[in-house]
């Protein structure tokens, strides 16, 4: 038993091959070149074959109809001169004296019809002793119908004709047509006279014109197809241009500009072009210019503010230490002056932060660190502010436990912000804050059970500023640059900070970070969109009052703070 392997290269084209599909999809998609060559190399091919496939068909029954008629005009003056032979004889009763004219005839009708397949047969005649019998040279009455030889019997001044197979000495057949008469022999009867012509002559013709009219076709069709190539690629390669410059004009590339040459309707599009890319990166220069000037002064502002604002705090602080010996009317205004100087400080300290964002100037102090055990160091710090509100805090921390490196500053900050808001917008129902890694990322989630958001709002909960209800007042006193914040430091780690949120439902931050530089790859350890609902909380988590430390950890700690 035998086998076959197919070499690496066959398997290649192979592969290819069965690609090709696909990739015909892609460019007909994709290129407008090929598209429209396509489309004009169909139409050109049907059109171009239909001519030929006409053509063929005309020349094919002109040559037909030419070699019969000339056919029809060779087996009548043959049969004329054979019979003017037969009229003008006299053989009398001498029966060798007929058969010597009836030789004549068959000689006369094979020089006159330039044929040498001929039969004559008797049809009504007088059966004596002078009667010669008929004669077949290279035709066969097998060779001839019924129908042709019962309408030649018919017509007795008139030809009749047929066409068929004419055999070839290899054993083949060409094509070829037959033509009866009928022949008087005075004073013995009729005979039926039928000659035969071959049509290899006009069939070679046919085949010449038909292989000359398909070379001419395809060469057209080439032809065609060329120089659509070179038309379309005349008036599509500025239009390439034009959307390849667009994209690097998009992409933030605003010295490109497009090759003006002529003076046509392209060129006319390039200057215009030209001119809007003119347009558009002055304006974006001078948008850069003024956002330049905006970030240098909020920076100079706020840090001017803070030499100022600290003597004002420290007044502040010392006013409100002795609130106690005011009235209550000045006491109240002491304690609501050290509340907004404090508010105060804390936005000039976020705009300082989101300058530096700005201008690019901020730097991370990495080190290993596990933010598991940031998470509930956030969570023992907030649990005072919780209780004020009524709400109860749990953790979930399967994973998070190895240390990443990150800025511990920076994530703390994001936690502590996200949790804050949590518990501000809460509605006194628990928050949970689950801890989970793999091995691309670590991830903290902070979820709560409270009002909700809409979708709309949930896109811009990190523009600066933005309230999704102004007319609820901060209880925690934020200054609206949290979260904006909270992105940063995500994006800084090269990681991200998600929101889910849904009316009625609640709220899921999601707090991604790599772990290597090369970014994130593949889902959060932590889903975005939570599982479980309120009802499952009690079942779910336990609120966790001590912290973990990495070097105590011995086994895996599930949901309910004991072993796996």
């Amino acid at each position: 038993m035998t086998g076959t392997t197919s070499t690496p290269q066959q398997a290649a084209l192979w592969r290819d091959m069965r690609s090709w599909p696909t990739s015909l999809v892609g460019l007909w998609r994709h290129s407008m070149r090929f598209r429209a060559v396509a489309v004009t190399l169909a139409l050109t091919s049907f059109a171009i074959f239909i001519a030929c496939v006409i053509t063929a068909l005309v020349i094919q029954n002109d040559l037909f109809e030419s070699r019969k008629d000339e056919a029809l005009d060779n087996a009548w003056r043959a049969t004329l001169q054979a019979q003017r032979i037969l009229d003008s004889g006299e053989v009398g009763d001498d029966r060798g004296a007929m058969l010597a004219l009836w030789r004549d005839v068959q000689e006369e009708i094979g020089r006159s019809s330039s044929s040498t397949m001929v039969a004559a047969f008797p049809s009504d005649i007088n059966q004596g002793a002078l009667a010669p019998s008929g004669f077949t040279n290279n035709l066969s009455a097998d060779q001839l119908s019924d129908a042709l030889r019962a309408r030649v019997t018919d017509l007795d001044d008139r030809q009749a004709w047929q066409s068929i197979p004419i055999p070839q000495a290899d054993g083949s057949s060409a094509p070829g047509i037959v033509v009866g008469q009928q022949l008087r022999v005075p004073e013995i009867g009729v005979y039926e006279l039928y000659i035969a012509y071959d049509l290899i002559d006009a069939d070679n013709t046919l085949l010449f014109v038909q292989s000359t009219l398909w070379v001419a076709g395809i060469s057209l069709v080439a032809i065609v197809a060329a120089i659509s190539w070179l038309v379309l690629r005349a008036v599509s390669t500025p239009i390439i241009e034009a959307a390849e410059t667009s994209a690097r004009l998009a992409a933030g590339d605003l010295e490109v500009r497009l090759p003006v040459r002529g003076e046509d309707e392209m060129a006319t599009l390039g200057r215009s072009f030209n001119a809007m890319a003119d347009s558009i990166e002055s304006q974006i220069k001078e948008l850069g210019e003024l956002s330049l000037v905006q970030q240098r002064f909020v920076s100079d502002v706020s840090h001017e503010l803070r030499t100022p604002l600290t003597t004002i705090r420290l007044a502040a602080e010392m006013i409100n230490d002795q609130r106690e010996d005011f009235d209550p009317t000045t006491a109240r205004t002491a304690e609501l002056l050290h509340t907004q100087v404090q508010r105060f400080e804390t936005l000039l300290a976020d705009l300082l932060e989101i300058s530096r964002y700005d201008a690019g100037s901020v730097q991370l102090e990495e080190e290993a660190t596990s933010l598991a055990q940031l998470a509930e160091e956030i969570v023992e710090q907030m649990r005072p502010l919780a209780d004020t509100h009524g709400t109860e805090l749990r953790l979930v921390a399967p994973g998070g436990y190895s240390p990443v490196d990150m800025d511990p500053r920076r994530v703390r900050r994001v936690l502590r912000n996200l949790v804050g808001n949590a518990i501000e917008h809460g509605e006194g129902r628990p928050i949970v804050v689950t801890v989970d890694s793999n091995q691309h990322a670590v991830a903290a989630g902070v979820r709560d059970f409270g009002l909700g958001m809409r979708p709309e709002d949930a896109e811009r909960v990190f523009d600066r500023f933005w309230r999704a209800d102004p007319s609820r007042k901060r209880t925690i006193g934020g200054t609206g640059l949290g979260l904006s914040i909270a992105l940063g430091d995500a994006k800084l780690h090269g990681g991200a900070l998600e929101v889910w949120s849904e009316l009625g439902v609640g709220t899921n931050f999601v707090l991604t970070i790599p772990r290597s530089a090369e970014g994130l790859s593949g889902p959060s350890p932590v889903p975005l969109e939570p599982q479980e609902t309120l009802t499952d909380l009690g079942t779910a988590t336990m609120p966790i009052t001590t912290i973990v430390r990495l070097d105590e950890l011995t086994d895996p700690i599930d949901d309910l703070g004991g072993p796996r």
